[in-house]
């Protein structure tokens, strides 16, 4: 069992991040990627551990053109 304090330190972000996550809002893969690296998880365990995605609503302007880039212009907190 890992703490969430020590997952946010393995993994490079930050505890507000793992938070959110864990509350399932979404994030970036590339969040998700640092998450299962720190868990030393496979990329293919990613729906065991997040779960499966949901149809994201392309009008929605958190996913746009940023969301199907893979989020490259997005900002992510630390």
């Amino acid at each position: 069992m890992m703490s969430k304090a020590e997952l946010a330190r393995k993994s490079g972000l930050s505890s507000l991040t793992i938070n959110r996550v864990e509350a399932g809002r979404p994030c970036r893969l590339e969040t998700k990627r640092k998450i299962l690296q720190a868990l030393q998880l496979a990329i293919g365990d990613q729906e065991r551990v997040f779960g499966v995605a949901a149809e994201p609503e392309f009008d929605s302007p958190e996913y746009g053109l940023e969301g199907l880039l893979g989020g490259r212009a997005q900002v992510e907190e630390r």
